[in-house]
This record gives C-alpha cells, sequence and structure tokens, in this order.
C-alpha cells in the first residue's frame, strides 16, 4: 500500500510542475517516462511499456539505437553548432549522403517538420513565378481536407481542424482546399493555371491513419506531369519506413517533386527535417531568402546519416510491413463490437472505436496503459498504433493480447 501512495506521489510531482509551469497546449495521458530501449519504455516507477506511438513516428528505429547514440555522443564531443556562417566537415558528406539515398539534386535542412513544410511552400512559390511563369502574388497551392502539416501560422490557414484555426486568424491566403484520395476533385482544381503545387499526406495519419485508394499516388503523379504542377510529398509521419517501404509513395513507385521529411530523420534524438527536391526547383533560392540557424548543424547531420544508416542496414521497412500484417490479422482476430475500423499500412495502424461515451478511446488508452501499452486517441474516436519499426512476432502478439484485454474497460 505505501509502495503505491508513493508511485502516484511521484508521478503526480511531475505532471503537476508541468500543470504549473508550462503551457496547457497538449493533454498527455497521466504517465511520466524516464527512460526508453527499443520498442519499450518504463515510468518513474519502473513500470515497462510498449511505445507504440513511438512520438508519433519520430522513433523508428527504437529508443536510444546504440549506432545513433554512439554517432551523437561522438560528435557532441567534438562540434555541435557552427550556424550557416561557416562551413562544417559535416554538411557536406550529410547531403551528399541524403540525396543520394533518396535520388534528388539538392537538400535543404531544417530542423522541425513543420519548418520543412514552410520550405517546401516557400520553394513551390518562387519555383511558380520564376520557372512556371504564373503572375506575381497569384500562386496557389492545393491541399487536402483533414489534412495535419504542423501547427504554424502558414501552415493552419489551410487546416480544416476548428482546433488547430478558432481565434487564430487572419490567416495566409493562396491555398485551396479538396477532399483526400479525389483525383476528380485534384483535376478540377488544376483546371485553375496559377495552381503551383499539390500538397499531401500520403497517408492522413493524425486523421486517424486515412489510407487512400490503391492507384493514388500514381494518378496524382500523372496529373501533376500533365498540368505542371509540382507534387509535394509530406512523409514526415509515413516515411522513413514506417509504412513498409522507404516511403509511403513507393509503394506505387512515385517520385515526388518535393520530398517532406523530419521525425525519424532524428532517430528519435533531436529534431531533424529535410527537403530535398532537383535543381530546378531548389537553385530557385538564393543567398539569405531562406535558412535557419540550427539547419543543418554538424550534430543533426551526423544523427541523420546514422538514422537513415539503421533503416537500411537493419530492413527495417520489410520488418514494418511483415509486422504490421500480423498486428493487423492480430486486431482482426479480436472479436469485439466496440472496434468498427482497422485500417493502416506497415506499422502506421489505427482502429476507430465505435461507442456511446465520447471518452470511450480515452478510457481505453487509459485501460491500455494500465496493461503495459501505450497509445493515444486522436480525433476524439481513433486511437494510432505505431511502434518502432523494429518489433518482433512475439511482441506484436503480446501487444494484440493487452488491447483485447483491455477493451472488457468499455462494456
Amino acid at each position: 500500500m505505501n509502495m503505491t501512495v508513493h508511485a502516484a506521489t511521484t508521478t503526480n510531482h511531475f505532471i503537476n510542475l508541468e500543470n504549473e509551469y508550462g503551457a496547457h497546449n497538449y493533454h498527455p495521458l497521466p504517465v511520466v517516462l524516464d527512460k526508453g530501449k527499443g520498442v519499450n519504455v518504463w515510468d518513474v516507477e519502473g513500470k515497462k511499456y510498449y511505445d507504440f506511438l513511438s512520438g508519433y513516428s519520430a522513433i523508428n528505429q527504437g529508443h536510444c539505437h546504440p549506432k545513433i547514440i554512439a554517432a551523437l555522443l561522438e560528435q557532441a564531443q567534438k562540434l555541435t553548432l557552427t550556424s550557416r556562417a561557416f562551413h562544417s566537415d559535416k554538411l557536406g558528406e550529410y547531403e551528399k549522403f541524403i540525396t543520394a539515398y533518396f535520388g534528388y539534386d539538392k537538400v535543404l535542412p531544417m530542423n522541425t517538420g513543420v519548418e520543412a513544410v514552410e520550405t517546401a511552400m516557400k520553394l513551390s512559390r518562387k519555383w511558380a513565378y520564376e520557372v512556371k511563369g504564373i503572375p506575381e502574388n497569384k500562386a496557389k497551392i492545393i491541399v487536402c481536407n483533414n489534412n495535419f502539416h504542423g501547427r504554424t501560422l502558414g501552415v493552419i490557414s489551410y487546416s480544416t481542424d476548428p482546433t488547430s484555426t478558432k481565434n487564430f486568424g487572419p490567416f495566409l491566403p493562396g491555398f485551396e482546399n479538396i477532399p483526400f484520395n479525389d483525383v476528380e476533385a485534384l483535376e478540377k482544381a488544376f483546371q485553375d493555371k496559377n495552381v503551383a503545387a499539390f500538397l499531401f499526406e500520403p497517408i492522413q495519419g493524425e486523421a486517424g491513419v486515412v489510407v487512400p485508394d490503391d492507384g493514388y499516388y500514381g494518378k496524382v503523379r500523372k496529373l501533376c506531369t500533365q498540368y505542371n504542377v509540382l507534387m509535394i510529398a509530406d512523409e514526415i509521419q509515413t516515411g522513413l519506413c514506417r509504412t513498409g517501404h522507404l516511403l509511403a509513395i513507393c509503394s506505387e513507385g512515385v517520385k515526388a517533386d518535393i520530398l517532406i521529411l523530419g521525425k525519424a530523420l532524428g532517430g528519435g534524438v533531436l529534431p531533424v527535417s529535410a527537403v530535398l527536391c532537383n535543381n530546378e526547383i531548389m537553385m530557385t533560392i538564393k543567398t539569405g531568402e531562406h535558412g535557419s540557424t540550427y539547419g543543418g548543424n554538424p550534430l543533426a547531420c551526423v544523427v541523420a546519416v546514422a538514422a537513415l544508416s539503421v533503416l537500411k542496414d537493419e530492413n527495417m521497412a520489410a520488418n514494418a510491413n511483415v509486422m504490421g500484417e500480423l498486428f493487423r490479422q492480430g486486431l482482426q482476430k479480436i472479436d469485439s463490437p466496440f472496434i468498427k475500423t482497422i485500417r493502416g499500412k506497415g506499422l502506421l495502424n489505427a482502429i476507430v472505436i465505435k461507442h456511446e461515451n465520447k471518452d470511450a478511446a480515452w478510457n481505453l488508452c487509459m485501460e491500455m496503459k494500465r496493461n503495459g501499452l501505450l497509445a493515444k486517441p486522436t480525433h476524439g474516436d481513433k486511437i494510432r498504433f505505431a511502434p518502432p519499426l523494429l518489433i518482433t512476432e512475439t511482441e506484436v502478439a503480446h501487444a494484440v493480447t493487452i488491447i483485447q484485454q483491455s477493451l472488457h474497460i468499455l462494456a
């Protein structure tokens, strides 16, 4: 009894500190973590959990991967930051590595995912005026309903989520929303000759892992080529082996004009993001027109190379594909009236909860936490399941058992 009280007191201490001194812009599960290894995390009382969120897919390689940590520690003792006022011995090597890795001419390194999205937006507008010949200040970017590309003012200007937009206006113009997974709506939007780009998530993660129809990526690529519109793939969450391929759009052999990466590019260690494209687009940006103090810092460069190397060396795309299929098969065998929908690709999956209680998904996540699995609801009735990509068949089976046992809380 005393140990239980002590545990609750310790957890509450850290949560109360955050509540008192931090902004209230998140609503976390009431668990305080202090250790991670592979697919597992431990709380301050020593309880072990499966991490089935992976930092919103930022920890694809697993917590504290030894090769990534080793690269971090070695570089951290030599040089961490120069700013772009000077050259470093790591930036050019990283740029050569990542452009060859994904097959593009150039990379523009940034820090966070949303910075990379903003960079892609600026690049597409610059290209629109200087290459395509769209009249000044007329360029338009087509986006999808229910998108999530971050929370900067520029990005929420085309969000359809009231939580992201209420009382934050006025917003940036130059965007048009269409339904996701609607090729006809996309072609109709392309009739406007001032359209510069189509920005989309290959799978809408925050919306609840909404997977488009087979062939969608190929049709988007064809239309973008036909109408001379840049195809911008936001692979921040879907990329880097998460869906069973290096990139989600690789499942249809498609290549974007502008590729946006983040999250797992930093190996779960520090923020690293990147925008990749060919010279025709990238070289429209000239000296002083865009940048970031920390973008391309030596520490980030070394970590990103290690993070990408681990993905390939350990064949994580193939494992994500196989384990994701086993996970969905396991969920489908659960006989529960409360699971309305199961969807996903690779190890980016979600269930939609069917229940009269609007807090049912949250309550299920709380029960799974008690049983040793951490996941988080999105948009009320949806729960994402995205463990690190090195998860094993035994661990997948155990996780499915935890989910099945936890569903009783909804009865």
